[in-house]
């Protein structure tokens, strides 16, 4: 199975990060965590980002704030599909989720929500499972598990109300 790579801008994106950590957790995924920053390490960012494909990884996740140059930074330099998580630090995020979705024709980021980091792991391993099998029954499992539970609900609400 191929690896994601994590990349955040900084340690203080890590409470963020942590529920895409969790995410690939629960499905086994292999990963790795890194805190580069398009700013003040490119020459790094771009070594992780070149070297990629011949060291397993399959696909990114990079979260950055403010500016949030980081997940193109590494899409410039790859073709492996590039996951932006914009972090929410200031102007509510809207900062970051312009700089990280703004990206130049041939260069794409998938972007997710302001801090969506679940929905950004989520993403990731639907990515890997086109070429893991396995993966993808634990993916479709989950979503009718998600959907059990909402129909439960739904029966609770109706059995109280209607």
């Amino acid at each position: 199975m191929k690896k994601v790579g994590i990349i955040m801008g900084s340690d203080s994106d890590l409470p963020v990060v942590e529920k895409a950590i969790n995410v690939l957790k629960d499905f086994s995924i292999p990963y790795e965590v890194h805190i580069y920053s398009a700013h003040r390490t490119p020459e790094q960012a771009r070594a992780f980002a070149l070297g990629a494909r011949e060291n397993g990884f399959g696909v990114f996740i990079c979260a950055a704030g403010m500016a949030a140059h980081l997940a193109g930074a590494i899409a410039a330099n790859t073709t492996i599909p590039v996951i932006g998580i914009p972090i929410k630090c200031s102007l509510d995020g809207l900062d970051a989720l312009l700089s990280t979705v703004q990206m130049p024709s041939g260069i794409p980021v998938a972007t997710v929500a302001i801090n969506g980091a679940a929905n950004a792991a989520f993403l990731a391993a639907e990515i890997i499972s086109l070429s893991d099998d396995e993966l993808a029954q634990k993916l479709d499992a989950k979503r009718k598990a998600d959907a059990e539970a909402v129909l439960a609900k739904d029966a609770n609400v109706a059995k109280q109300y209607n």
